[in-house]
């Protein structure tokens, strides 16, 4: 095989590596990756060029090629019983069956996340911290993929969850040492802090400059100016998000990564450099963002690393970010440029994909859609979220692209039944239609089992005779109606003036139709 000649150092370099270079060679060279675990996996990979990982996790696979414990522990919301989901073989990808029939019926949560390494690194679902309250556990459906050709869950994160481990083993601390990397999402992002992975406080709190050592990735711009729009992949190394020495980007063309999949690296020598790396996690190499020197702010060089591991907040448990979390690993030592190369050629070998396409203008899970009124006069109006209220409008293919974002919803599982629906929005991963004092509102998902609730929406054939009614899982005698161009959940009759029986049945009969953003 051909390998393009400026991949010559490369492959040198990756010969101290071991059986992973004919592998990795391939990948560089423009293969396309296989949907079966690789002979050497990321923490082999790195524990082969000398720096052993010191927490693995993930929900989708195993991350050593040895591996065949537990990937994730569930906990149904009917009984609050819990259960693991391991591996299907040694090495290979997450049982995504068992999930499937442990939580039939109900919903579950993630409620720990395992690490894979001899550390025993577990990290439970995180406590309230000095600037948020205690967390939720991701909802264990929310993301089906698929890895190596079989479905697996992410894990979805939309607001007040994550997770943390606070007396972590061999992370290291004061100025050790580190590497880590993450696969996660471009296209579920937000601009709340702090959508993290990777080393943080042992109290819950902000202790000061330098104290953490973690991967951001979102759409904040703590130190201005940035270059595009994001998301970027950015080092947490508290009180401030950074791009470079500086702060702020030093690199033009650094305008964030929005790939479905997005593998994202920060390693730090914890002394006086760190670096920045992001890659498609489908295809291709990494490309160094940011390699140099410490910030110069104070309390950065040396830094002052406390050893503690956090996924989806910040160390002080900021957790109003949103986000998706597929893998990642910490590694004791820092890791050559060589390891990092094909740890990216082995998370490109998996095939990380969406599940099979979804047809849009339906209520399948996944599929995008608009619902329009039915009501006589109304029929060019849309249910659309505009200042965080649902409103109806009018909408057309000469509408603003806004406009038509905002009138477009991604079908969701109920997240409190899967039986029925659940709405998210297009133009705000992670935020879902609920129904709060009976009006409906766009809020982002909090995991309580109230929002689970308010966020789910039964159907039923339009009680006008034309397409779909949606009655309110927890008001059952109530649906989604429009009222005065504002959205309610509403009786046939009532006290409420939106309950008025005057044409009720045409304004709670709605057509699923073809989204205006697909």
């Amino acid at each position: 095989m051909k390998v393009p000649s400026g991949l010559t150092r490369v492959r040198r370099a990756l010969l101290s590596v071991g059986a992973t270079a004919t592998l990795v060679l391939g990948l560089l060279a423009g293969g396309t990756g296989t949907s079966q675990a690789a002979a050497s996996l990321p923490c082999d990979i790195y524990a082969a060029a000398g720096t052993p990982c010191v927490a693995a996790h993930s929900t989708t696979r195993a991350l050593y090629a040895s591996f065949n414990g537990p990937l994730y522990q569930l906990k149904r919301a009917s009984d609050s019983a819990v259960t693991d989901v391991g591996t299907l073989a040694a090495g290979g990808y997450a049982d995504a069956a068992r999930q499937d029939s442990f939580c039939a019926g109900t919903t579950c949560v993630i409620n720990v996340i395992y690490d894979q390494s001899p550390r025993h690194n577990h990290m439970p679902i995180e406590p309230a911290g000095t600037a948020g309250p205690a967390n939720s556990g991701v909802p264990a459906d929310a993301l089906p993929v698929t890895a190596g050709g079989h479905q697996v869950y992410g894990a979805s994160f939309s607001g007040r969850m994550g997770y943390r481990h606070t007396a972590a083993s061999g992370v290291a601390v004061n100025g050790q040492p580190e590497g880590m990397y993450m696969v996660t999402s471009g296209t579920h992002v937000n601009g709340l802090c702090c959508f993290d992975y990777g080393n943080a406080e042992v109290r819950i709190a902000d202790t000061g400059n330098g104290h953490m050592d973690a991967i951001n990735f979102g759409t904040e711009c703590w130190f201005p100016p940035c270059s595009g729009s994001g998301p970027w992949v950015q080092a947490d190394l508290e009180n401030g998000l950074f791009q470079s020495d500086s702060g702020y980007s030093e690199n033009p063309s650094n305008t964030g990564n929005s790939a479905p999949f997005v593998t994202a690296l920060l390693k730090n020598n914890g002394q006086n450099h760190f670096a920045l790396k992001d890659g498609n996690a489908q295809s291709g190499r990494l490309t160094t963002q940011y390699a140099g020197p410490e910030p110069s702010r104070p309390g950065y060089s040396p830094m002052h690393q406390e050893g503690s591991i956090v996924l989806g907040t910040g160390g002080d448990n900021s957790n109003g970010s949103i986000g998706s979390f597929f893998e990642g690993v910490m590694t004791s030592g820092l890791p050559t440029d060589a390891a990092d190369d094909a740890v990216q050629a082995n998370v490109v070998s998996v095939g990380y994909g969406a599940p099979s396409p979804v047809a849009g203008g339906t209520l399948n899970a996944g599929s995008t859609m608009s619902l329009r009124a039915t009501t006589p006069g109304y029929t060019d109006r849309y249910v659309r979220h505009q200042a965080n209220s649902a409103v109806t409008s009018v909408v057309s293919s000469g509408s603003s692209a806004l406009d038509r974002g905002d009138a477009s919803w991604i079908v969701r599982r109920g997240l409190a039944n899967a039986s029925c629906v659940s709405f998210e929005s297009r133009n705000y991963p992670g935020d879902f239609l609920r129904h709060y004092n009976y009006q409906l509102l766009r809020q982002p998902m909090d995991g309580t089992a109230v929002f689970r609730a308010d966020a789910t929406f039964c159907p039923q054939t339009g009680k006008n005779g034309q397409g779909t009614s949606f009655a309110s899982y927890n008001y059952p005698d109530r649906f989604i109606r429009h009222y005065e161009n504002k959205v309610y959940i509403a009786s046939d009759g009532g006290s409420n003036p939106f309950d008025s029986a005057t044409s009720w049945a045409d304004d709670v009969s709605w057509r699923v139709s073809t989204p205006w953003t697909p």
